[in-house]
């Protein structure tokens, strides 16, 4: 069998899902959410602790964007769907 390749509507690119590389998981800011979601919800979905998460936040505050967490394709997806179903904008590098 071949290789499944997915796209993910915000990228311009195609992931082959069973790449060895390790990708990205980039949390974008917002105006819409508070630190306390944000915070709260980098450790429920990532497995955060509260000094990693409040980091985080504060570069994506100051920064415009932060790597959340790095790892293969099919576990960074996982999480990207559940920040993104928490109305946050996240991406996959």
């Amino acid at each position: 069998m071949g290789s499944r390749k997915k796209t993910e509507k915000h990228q311009k690119f195609e992931i082959n899902e069973n790449s060895k590389r390790d990708f990205s998981l980039i949390l974008h800011n917002d105006d819409v959410h508070d630190f306390d979601f944000v915070i709260n919800s980098l450790i429920d979905v990532c497995n955060h602790d509260s000094v990693q998460a409040e980091q985080c936040t504060f570069l994506v505050h100051y920064k415009g964007k932060c790597e959340v967490k790095k790892g293969k394709y099919s576990h960074l997806k996982k999480m990207y769907d559940q920040l993104q179903n928490k109305g946050l904008i996240v991406s996959i590098d």
